[in-house]
């Protein structure tokens, strides 16, 4: 026997090579495999994150099934910080008024107030709306009910109602205006950080922070604040009128707030009423239609989306900010 007639121990060169292309070729279809599972459950989780988001943004439908077509009351809505870039901004608030006045088949209107104030500016420019829209349309009566605050600002616009409704432990009133700030002076001092500060314009630094006040400088805000004062002060007596009890009560425009309870003692109300008992028991409806006005959905998700990262950043930076404003709010808390 030749060595020729005995079988060969290895496997021939190319065969070795073809099985070792159908393995690398098995592998790659698996992961390929793999690859098209992982790509559909991250679409789907992208289509469901889009899903939720977008109905967390869509406002849903409140109230009754109440059409236009049939008499109602029209409900606007004055929720939170009254403020340009809020829900509870001039531009919105008007525009759901405007949008129920006119309404062929509202009886009334009714401004349901959850608010512990805000822009002094913005509370006016709602005032005046309301009065305007009150002489455009003289058989429509506009009530408000206030529900956990109606104070400062947002007292503010109430007092242009007809008739103002709250709950007994309702906080209301708060007239007067705050301007608040820090004075870290003695702080740097102790850090022995310098202040440099340049100016054109010999008050222009008023109120800097890192500065001792100066007589002058606190004078004129003063007389400032006043005055913002005395135009809040004038515009709720001219609302309410003979109904306020100033005479025997003269804190009344002291920046102190009460209970709704006592608040109707002191005339700022006219009872003790759920906006649900408003609607049916003053303004005689059972039917309700809510005419507020907010932001785009879109707009809305931008807005909170570029808080949440900014709040985020400055989180993780230890950053803080102190800002100076004049605000129609409680001297106390403007989160009453």
């Amino acid at each position: 026997m030749t060595m020729e007639n005995q079988p060969s121990s290895q496997p021939p060169q190319n065969e070795r090579e073809w099985k070792l292309i159908e393995k690398l070729l098995g592998q790659a279809q698996d992961e390929q495999r793999k690859s098209r599972r992982w790509g559909i459950f991250f679409k789907a989780l992208t289509f469901i994150y889009l899903f939720t988001l977008l109905v967390m943004v869509i406002p849903g439908k409140t109230g009754s099934a109440v059409t236009m077509a049939e008499e109602h009351v029209g409900i606007v809505d004055v929720n939170g910080v009254i403020a340009p870039d809020q829900d509870a901004s001039a531009d919105l608030i008007v525009t759901g008024l405007t949008r129920a006045f006119e309404a062929e088949n509202t009886t009334a209107v009714l401004l349901k107030i959850n608010s512990p104030g805000g822009s002094p500016v913005q509370s006016n420019q709602v005032y005046n709306a309301i009065k305007r829209l009150r002489a455009e349309y003289p058989d429509k009566k506009v009530y408000a009910a206030i529900t956990d605050v109606g104070a400062s600002g947002a007292y503010f616009i109430a007092s242009a109602a007809d008739e103002i409704y709250a709950d007994p432990a309702s906080i209301v009133g708060s007239i007067g205006v705050i301007m608040a700030g820090f004075g870290l002076e003695q702080a740097a001092d102790k850090l022995g950080v310098e202040r440099r500060v340049l100016t054109a314009g010999e008050n222009k630094d008023l109120m800097d922070p890192f500065s001792p006040i100066q007589p002058a400088h606190r004078k004129h805000v003063q007389t400032m604040l006043d005055d913002i004062h005395q135009q809040f002060i004038t515009a709720v007596k001219e609302g309410r009128g003979d109904r306020l009890k100033v005479d025997s009560h003269p804190e009344l425009f002291s920046g102190l707030f009460w209970t709704g309870e006592r608040a109707l003692d002191l005339g700022l109300i006219d009872g003790l009423m759920s906006p649900g008992q408003v609607i049916r028991e003053v303004a005689g409806q059972e039917e309700m239609l809510n005419y507020s006005s907010s932001r785009s959905p879109m707009e809305e998700f931008i807005r909170r989306f570029g808080v949440s990262i900014g709040e985020g950043m400055a989180a993780q930076l230890g950053l803080s900010a102190d800002r100076k404003s004049t605000r129609l709010n409680s001297s106390h808390n403007s989160d009453l």
